[in-house]
C-alpha cells in the first residue's frame, strides 16, 4: 500500500477515536445528572431526595455543618425545588413554543414577551421566599464557615479562582 494511504488511514483512524472519546466523555457528563432533574417537568420530593441527600452530606461534610444549619440547607434545597417547580410549570415546553414564535417570517413578539412574563412573575412571586431561605442557612454559619463557603463560591465549580 502506498505511504499517503497508509497516513490517510491512519490519520481517519486516530480522528474517529478521538471524536468517538469526546462523545463518550460528553455523554458521561450529560448522563450524570439525568434522572430526576432531566427534561423540562417538576421534581417530587421522592425524585429529588437522593441527589439532595448527597449534596447536603457532601456539603455538611465540608463545611462542618451541625444539625441546625443541615436541617436550614436542607429546607433551602427543598425551596429550591419548589422555585424549579414553579419555573417549569410555567410553560408546558418552552422550546416548543420559541420554535413556534419563529416559525414565520417574523418573530411572534407577543408570543415571547407572554413567555418572559410569566418567568418574570414566577421569579417575582417565588424570590422572597428563596431569599430567606437562603438567608436562613447563611446566618447560621459561623464566620470560619462563612468565610470557607465565601471562599468555595469565588473559586467556582472548576476549583479554580473565578475573580
Amino acid at each position: 500500500m502506498k505511504t499517503w494511504i497508509k497516513r490517510t488511514l491512519i490519520g481517519l483512524a486516530a480522528a474517529a477515536t478521538l471524536l468517538g472519546g469526546f462523545a463518550a466523555y460528553a455523554h458521561r457528563e450529560h448522563g450524570r445528572f439525568a434522572g430526576a432533574y432531566a427534561g423540562w417537568k417538576p421534581v417530587s420530593a421522592a425524585e429529588a431526595a437522593p441527589l439532595q441527600g448527597r449534596l447536603i452530606e457532601r456539603a455538611a461534610r465540608e463545611l462542618e455543618l451541625d444539625a441546625n444549619q443541615k436541617a436550614r440547607l436542607a429546607a433551602l434545597a427543598e425551596r429550591l425545588r419548589e422555585v424549579r417547580n414553579a419555573a417549569v410549570s410555567t410553560s408546558a415546553d418552552p422550546r416548543e413554543e420559541l420554535k413556534a414564535a419563529i416559525a414565520g417570517p417574523t418573530l411572534d413578539r407577543g408570543r415571547v414577551n407572554t413567555l418572559v412574563q410569566a418567568q418574570l412573575a414566577m421569579a417575582g412571586a417565588q424570590s422572597p421566599a428563596l431569599i430567606n431561605a437562603a438567608a436562613d442557612f447563611y446566618d447560621s454559619l459561623r464566620p470560619a464557615q462563612q468565610a470557607e463557603l465565601r471562599e468555595k463560591l469565588a473559586r467556582g465549580r472548576d476549583g479554580r479562582d473565578s475573580r
